[in-house]
């Protein structure tokens, strides 16, 4: 249980720090009102409980799909059919947001680490060639 809860710390940590970035702080408010929209949607269509609204819209969006709720009505097939497929991309941009953040997280570690021990390496100028793709790749996207 100890592990779990230092795990659940550490996510909840990266998570705050997470947020302070405009791209990610915009897929997550993206993430959140996908849920709340299937949600409400779930709960008024097919007049589920409201945690079990919340339940089938993350089990729909995360593909997993245990069979154990399963929308009847016509117009909640429709909806959860639109829902997935929009639903989806926000997810998976959501864990790329994510994914791209802790691989910065991991490379700047490791280069607080390559030059607190005072090594210099040939990967350093292609860590620097990097960087500067990196930086004109975020000024054409703006």
């Amino acid at each position: 249980m100890i592990p779990f809860i230092l795990t659940f710390l550490v996510f909840v940590g990266s998570l705050i720090k997470m947020l302070k970035q405009p791209e990610f702080r915009s897929f997550f408010v993206l993430v959140l009102v996908t849920l709340a929209l299937g949600t409400t949607v779930y709960h008024t269509v097919e007049g589920w409980r409201w945690l079990d609204s919340l339940y089938f819209s993350v089990i729909a969006l995360t593909t997993i799909g245990f069979g154990d709720f399963a929308p009847v009505t016509d117009l909640g097939k429709i909806f959860t059919i639109m829902y997935v497929f929009l639903g989806l991309g926000i997810l998976l941009g959501f864990v790329n947001a994510s994914g791209e953040y802790f691989r910065k997280q991991q490379k700047e570690r490791s280069d607080r680490r390559r030059h607190k021990n005072g090594k210099q390496s040939n990967g350093d100028q292609v860590n620097e060639e990097e960087n500067l793709v990196e930086s004109i790749e975020t000024k054409t996207l703006k």
